[in-house]
């Protein structure tokens, strides 16, 4: 009687998760309506900051979308079994985020209608046209992946299709990373650091989304992690945390090693308000040093602990991409050095940028349609995973 009830409860509770999940994106669809409309004078952006709230949304969803596939990586290429026993449920948060993120660039940028043009109108020589074959060669091959792995028959190919999955996640973050390197325009980017800056950012950010993820989906089924697991997988968020904070300082140390970036960097780091609060507050302590204490304190690194570890690494990351895509776009590209300019045309200000509602809706709507693709495959299909009695491999 008892479990009759739970089981009642959960149907309730899954539809109306299934209802607000639909209302967000519904939301997120709205707002897009009321710009396009309006046009992007009721947004914050401008002539300036051309790139806003939304494309923080999308890049972190993108960005993750790569590195949730490291847990499955981790699985099929590698042999551990703790991991391979995830990796369907990694797949799908890969194609979950991807789609999220990739909706939101469409819907940011205006006339969604007109990628149409840019699939059928190649030009080899742009970062961004590549990135429309890897973001599509994504979602094949993990399709492909998760074939191999749910298929029976199909399980001694799950290697090779992980192998193919491992390097195709690795050349699109790759290309992530290039689409900042490259821009010549913008004084925060530009440099070499940057495509496997994001490589190991996403490896921290994809398995901080796995750990909360997975913790819901164990809490719905009455399920509990062993602590042998989640252990190891504790470290490992810790190691990539260690990673990806070491690249991000690499990167703000060579650029103060130049005498052209220094403005640029005292802005970022000191003197521009909001960013240098949200990245040494929101970044490095809430982001990094907090989640570090969380998971390598002696007598914590318990699962609670753990899942807090990762919420905070994913606010640390928003907190991240705020700063360097919004920051790098407000700081003046120095067209002269050594000279001030100025003109009509604010050349030589600081960019003003406050994020709208309407912004705001539409990055949360992204977030939505994660959460419908993730929530109704885990409902309809066997992705939540089964770990055998731990053994150490």
């Amino acid at each position: 009687m008892i479990n009759s009830a739970a089981m009642e409860f959960k149907n309730k509770l899954f539809y109306l998760l299934l209802a607000l999940g639909c209302a967000v994106v519904m939301t997120g669809l709205f707002a897009m309506h009321y710009m396009e409309e309006h046009g992007h004078i009721v947004t914050g952006m401008n002539n300036q900051i051309v790139w806003g709230i939304p494309h923080v949304f999308a890049i972190f969803m993108i960005v993750a979308a790569s590195g949730v596939l490291n847990v499955a990586s981790i699985g099929s290429v590698f042999g551990k079994k703790i991991y391979k026993v995830r990796a369907p449920l990694a797949g799908l948060l890969s194609i979950a985020l991807l789609a999220g993120g990739l909706t939101l660039l469409m819907l940011d940028l205006g006339r969604p209608d007109r990628i149409i043009v840019a699939a059928t109108n190649y030009n080899v020589t742009s970062v961004f046209a590549w990135n429309i074959v890897l973001y599509s060669g994504l979602f094949g091959t993990v399709a492909l992946y998760l074939w191999t792995l749910m298929e029976r028959r199909m399980n001694i190919y799950s290697k090779p299709a992980g192998l193919l999955v491992f390097a195709w996640r690795f050349i699109l973050t790759t290309g992530t990373g290039l689409i900042f390197a490259f821009l010549t325009a913008r004084q925060a980017y530009g440099s070499a650091i940057l495509p496997a800056m994001f490589i190991v950012l996403s490896f921290a950010w994809g398995l901080a989304v796995f750990h909360v993820v997975q913790a819901v989906i164990y809490q719905w089924n009455d399920m509990q992690l062993d602590e042998n697991i989640m252990r190891r997988k504790r470290n490992l968020l810790g190691v990539f945390l260690l990673g990806a904070l070491y690249l991000v300082f690499t990167y703000h140390f060579t650029n103060l090693y130049f005498s052209q970036q220094s403005g640029f960097e005292h802005f970022i780091l000191v003197s521009g308000g909001i960013y240098p609060t949200l990245f040494w507050g929101g970044y490095v302590v809430l982001g990094n040093l907090v989640p570090l204490l969380l998971i390598f304190t002696p007598g914590l690194g318990k699962s609670r602990c753990v899942i807090l570890a990762s919420l905070l690494a994913i606010l640390g990351a928003f907190a991240f991409l705020y700063v360097f895509i919004i920051g790098g776009q407000a700081y003046p590209l120095s067209i002269f050095p050594g000279y001030e300019v100025s003109s009509p045309f604010d050349d030589g200000k600081i960019g003003q940028y406050s994020p709208s509602m309407p912004e705001i809706l539409l990055g949360f709507g992204g977030l939505g349609i994660a959460f419908l693709i993730t929530t109704i495959s885990v409902r309809v299909l066997n992705f939540t995973p089964q770990d055998q009695p731990y053994i150490a491999d």
